[in-house]
């Protein structure tokens, strides 16, 4: 547990929650501030920095939480769908270093936008997964 981090805090249950729901690996609630009603995080009980530093066995539990919330918000939500996110350090939007993800119920024409999309120049998209392909 990281003493200044807020989701450690939650976990420990010094901070209450509205619990979705919880397991020895993970925890799911609502978000405080959601992007749309029944907004959920899903986090790891313990402190992880980011995607890269979780354990594959604890990422597998949080991503099976937050398939089961998914479903549970189509059916009782009844909403048409929803995005996972997960801003992965501070220059993608991660505001709690701690990994979490966010579910986010979606309807039609409820007005999210998601993100721009862009284009690559000629040769320049097999260059690019060269360079990954790389690193990997």
């Amino acid at each position: 547990m990281e003493k200044d981090c807020i989701f450690c805090k939650i976990a420990a249950g010094e901070i209450p929650c509205a619990k979705v729901l919880e397991n020895d690996k993970v925890l799911a609630f609502l978000d405080i501030a959601p992007v749309s009603l029944g907004h959920v995080l899903v986090i790891t009980k313990e402190h992880y920095a980011n995607l890269e530093t979780v354990p594959e066995a604890e990422l597998i539990e949080a991503i099976k939480a937050v398939k089961k919330i998914g479903q549970a918000l189509k059916i009782g939500l009844n909403v048409a769908g929803y995005n996972i996110v997960e801003n992965n350090d501070p220059v993608a939007g991660q505001v709690i270093n701690h990994l979490h993800f966010h579910i986010i119920p979606r309807a039609v024409n409820d007005g999210l936008k998601v993100w721009p999309q862009g284009k690559y120049r000629d040769g320049e998209i097999n260059d690019m997964a060269e360079v990954i392909k790389q690193a990997l």
